[in-house]
Parts: structure tokens; sequence; C-alpha cells
């Protein structure tokens, strides 16, 4: 959604009138686009004569959860149609954009909050009179703050996430190690009251630790 807001800023720097601009859009994303599903931006040869594109890598990140429209492209599509009809009729496009994202993502996601601040951004420039280009040009650079500040964050829970494997598995190399030395820990675990009372402690104690670290990497996350 990064690179589609800048796509319509730099459409709309470029010329385009906002009555072509979603045919444009329709033109760099036709149905059944592999950029729909991919995240990767246009290729050089579809894009219109005197627009932009950002890097193939800045598109925004998807949450978890996501619906199967979101993953095959086809919420993007019928809220993109929906936009150009609008536009064809003369009606107000926010108002399409608002209808179609609410049946397009049916729950809480990433780009249905995009889609509605987009639809804000026609509604401010309407009301205001400011140029729409230059809404969308702020507008999209808000959204690349929020994709740089994701890549950082995911880059510094790669540790703990890592971490959070290794303590998981450690119990069971530590078993195998045991057996590879001639120590048998298994007998000792299911053979006598203590071992298998050491076995069960240690099995909540490890679901435990697992459970309180994976929410606290969610927490960090920003994830709900």
């Amino acid at each position: 959604m990064t690179v589609v807001v800048q796509q319509l800023a730099a459409l709309l720097k470029g010329g385009r009138t906002p009555s072509r601009l979603w045919d444009e859009l329709v033109t760099l994303y036709p149905a059944g686009s592999s950029e729909l599903t991919t995240g990767r931006a246009p290729r050089a040869d579809r894009v219109p004569h005197g627009s932009q594109t950002a890097p193939a890598g800045r598109a925004a990140p998807e949450g978890a959860g996501r619906t199967k429209a979101e993953v095959s492209g086809a919420a993007f599509q019928l809220v993109l149609a929906a936009a150009r009809a609008a536009s064809l009729r003369g009606s107000p496009v926010s108002d399409a954009i608002r209808s179609a994202t609410t049946s397009a993502y049916p729950g809480r996601s990433r780009n249905r909050r995009i889609w509605g601040e987009l639809a804000a951004c026609f509604d401010i420039a309407e009301a205001s009179g400011c140029p729409l280009a230059d809404i969308l040009t702020r507008f999209a650079a808000q959204l690349e703050a929020e994709d740089d500040a994701e890549a950082a964050r995911q880059t510094a829970l790669a540790g703990p996430k890592a971490t959070v494997k290794l303590l998981t598995w450690l119990p069971f190399l530590g078993l195998a190690l045991g057996t590879a030395l001639g120590v048998d820990p298994l007998k000792i675990l299911l053979g006598t009251p203590y071992g298998i009372a050491a076995l069960v402690a240690g099995i909540l104690l490890t679901v435990a630790g697992r459970a309180w670290s994976a929410r606290l990497v969610q927490h960090a996350a920003g994830t709900p």
C-alpha cells in the first residue's frame, strides 16, 4: 500500500486528472497481477510515462491473520474497481473506498486502515482545497516511516526469537546428550517417582516459559 500511495501522488504530479487516476492504477495493477501477491513494485515497462515508483522492497508488511482475499489480491482489486467506478460516475471516491473496504477487509488489518486514511486524504483535499498530490506525498512519507520502523523492530526481535527457539529445544538436546554419554536419562525420568515429578515439572515450566517469551515478543512487536 505504501507503493500504491506513492504512485497515486506521482501520477497526480505527472499531470493525471483525478478522473484518470484510477484508470492508470488499474493499468499498473491488472487483475491477477503478480505484484499483488509478491509485494513487488510494478515492472518498469508497465509504468505510465511521467509516473514514479518506490523501490521494490518498499511494500508494506502484512500483519498476522490476513484473509484469503488479501493474500490473493482480490481485496485490493475490489477496492480499486470501486474507486474507479466512482470516479467514472463522478461520485465521491472516498465514499466508494470506505464502502468497498468494509466488505473487502472484514477484519482488522493494516491495509484496511490505510485505505480508510487514503479516503480521508481525498476528503481533506476536497474540503480544504489543498493539492491532493501534496497530501498523498505526505501520507506516503508517513507510511514509509512506518515501514522503516517495522523493519527495525523485526531486526531487533530477531535475537529474542532465536533465543526462545533455542531454549525450547535445549531440554531435548540435553536428553540426547545424556543418552549419548550412556547416562540413560529417560530411564531415570520414567522409572522413578522423583524422575516423573521432575519430568512433569520440566514440561510445565518449558510450556510456561515458551508462552511467556512468545507473549513478550508479541508485545514488543505490537501484535495484539
